[in-house]
């Protein structure tokens, strides 16, 4: 009786990598990837900051050398030396960003819900500033205000100047070189970072809510206040950040449409670093406009209400 043929096996599978060593290398990834922005931002902003704070308790001068001598005194004398230009560029830019929420606003709302095939059009118009060098659009409008011009004409036949002469902005039939003229540079320099954010928010608001409102008889006025405005804050408080911040520590504007009576902390610190050559007390100046920023910009997101930031 003949041996009955055992059946033919199946190839043992080849071995693979272990689960536990693949699992391990998967959750790795998103690391890998944020590898190289991390460290930018430790050779481009940490680094800096270290150097920076430890600029400022430094005593000496550039002849000698700077030694750290953890001499904090430093932090005091440049803030009671220089308080006003603190409050004055606090001022510009609140001004600044009250400003640039009024015009961006409006524009946004525009953008968003009336233009239709000319939005990307309007989109681009409104970055097209950006086109330019910021010290170009800057100088246009020493020519825009110059003394004798038909802005300055046209305000003063309507008494603007009137008004602002008597709210100290400006100096009589004269523009530039007063504050009025380095609020409107922050204005307009500044404007398209309010109007980006509100527009995306304002675009992501489904129009149905509209619509639900006014069947619930609800009027315009009240359909904005009651659901477009509430649903946009992620954008009003985007959009005030980027137009705030870097407009309190700006000095292009107030050193070529201002003056010395007009002078922000931006230019006093660049005065310290480039003319005086005091690098303690201009990152002692640096350090306290970024901490008053941190705090101004911490109550007023946790007053604002929202942390859903576009």
């Amino acid at each position: 009786m003949s041996a009955v043929a055992a059946p033919p096996q199946a190839p043992a599978p080849a071995a693979g990598p272990p689960v536990h060593k693949a699992s391990l290398r998967k959750r790795l990834i998103p690391y890998w990837l944020l590898l190289p922005g991390i460290l930018w931002l430790l050779v481009f902003f940490v680094l800096p900051m270290v150097y920076q704070a430890s600029t400022s308790v430094q005593t000496g001068s550039l002849e000698e050398g700077f030694r750290v001598t953890w001499h904090f005194q430093t932090y005091w004398d440049a803030f009671t030396d220089y308080y006003p230009q603190f409050l004055r560029s606090l001022l510009y830019a609140g001004t600044a960003t009250a400003l640039c929420l009024l015009l961006g606003y409006p524009l946004a709302y525009l953008i968003a819900f009336k233009a239709g095939r000319w939005r990307n059009l309007l989109l681009v118009l409104v970055i097209a500033p950006f086109f330019t060098s910021f010290l170009i659009r800057t100088l246009a409008w020493k020519t825009i205000l110059a003394d004798g011009g038909p802005v300055v004409g046209a305000l003063n036949a309507v008494g603007f100047l009137d008004v602002t002469s008597w709210l100290g902005m400006t100096e009589g039939d004269r523009v530039l070189a007063t504050p009025l003229a380095v609020v409107c540079g922050l204005t307009y320099n500044f404007l398209p970072f309010m109007i980006l954010p509100l527009y995306t928010s304002l675009e992501r608001i489904d129009t149905r809510l509209h619509e639900a409102a006014g069947d619930l008889y609800a009027r315009p006025a009240t359909v904005f206040r009651k659901v477009t405005f509430p649903l946009s804050m992620p954008g009003v408080v985007s959009g005030t950040l980027l137009t705030f911040i870097p407009a309190s520590g700006d000095y292009v504007n107030a050193e070529l449409l201002g003056s010395t009576d007009t002078r922000m902390i931006g230019n006093v610190i660049q005065s310290q670093y480039l003319r005086i050559l005091d690098y303690p007390t201009a990152a002692a100046l640096s350090f306290i406009l970024m901490a008053i920023v941190l705090i101004m910009v911490s109550i007023y997101i946790r007053r604002a209400g929202t942390e859903d930031l576009v």
